[in-house]
């Protein structure tokens, strides 16, 4: 499906980024991986996965710096080819009280969660446009329609971000180029299980029962969302199919966002 195309997925080297630059390889797409973890491990998981003999490259951009961003674009065409597939996944969490915000917390949170997408997003679209195709992918949050206490922040860029995907979509709705959003719940990435860790030591819960307790407040399925899962719903908004979905916020999030 994706023969001889390039994605660029930020933020991949492990939880939900990294599954979706499995499944983008497997569809045959040439890949670039982004982000801080294990660049060498993710690549190699990623190269398992893929279809034919397809390159897969790793830049550690820092996606709060435009120069660095700017630096993985050029990157990814010099070492790849232009992007096709851009999958807007990087994303950091601080949960406190508003008054209490860390303010260096907060921008960064802008930038990596927000801002990036972006950057990205402007130096993508001039060859996209260029091909008269692409597929953009802003991987929001249930927290870009609904809101919780304690992530000002968070909830913030990732309303930004659902807006953003529509103005996008808007700009390019006569193009062969669309531009949509995935709304994951409750997802057990590494960024989710440090908010399980943090409530079973304030509790002294088990981790289980940590799990439990977090899934009860928000997700009527009581079970997470899977990184496969949500790779599953990438591969179909980047094919064919999908071609007159644009500007969708699309939750995978077990009920929550119908209560």
């Amino acid at each position: 499906m994706l023969n001889g195309k390039t994605a660029l997925v930020t933020g991949s080297t492990s939880g939900i980024g990294l599954a979706i630059a499995q499944a983008l390889a497997q569809q045959g797409a040439h890949v670039v991986l982004n982000g801080f973890g294990d660049a060498a491990q993710a690549v190699q998981a990623v190269q398992a996965a893929r279809s034919g003999d397809t390159l897969v490259e790793h830049h550690p951009a820092d996606m709060s710096d435009p120069a660095a961003i700017q630096a993985l674009m050029a990157f990814t065409e010099r070492h790849v080819g232009g992007v096709d597939v851009l999958v807007n996944n990087a994303g950091i969490q601080h949960v406190a009280p508003v008054e209490d915000f860390d303010v260096v917390q907060w921008d960064r949170i802008i930038a990596i969660n927000l801002t990036s997408a972006f950057h990205t997003t402007r130096l993508a679209l001039p060859g996209m446009r260029k091909r008269n195709w692409g597929r953009i992918l802003n991987v929001a949050s249930v927290h870009g329609l609904v809101a919780s206490s304690g992530k000002s922040a968070y909830v913030a860029a990732k309303h930004g971000l659902v807006g953003f995907t529509k103005t996008v979509a808007l700009e390019t709705a006569t193009t062969g180029i669309t531009c949509n959003a995935i709304c994951p719940g409750w997802v057990l990435t590494p960024l989710v299980q440090k908010q399980v860790d943090a409530r079973a030591a304030e509790r002294g819960l088990p981790q289980r029962e940590a799990e439990r307790q977090l899934l009860a407040e928000k997700q009527p399925s009581q079970a997470f969302v899977t990184p496969e899962q949500l790779a599953a719903m990438a591969t179909f908004l980047c094919s064919e199919a999908a071609a007159q979905v644009r500007g969708v916020a699309w939750t995978m999030d077990g009920g929550w966002t119908a209560q």
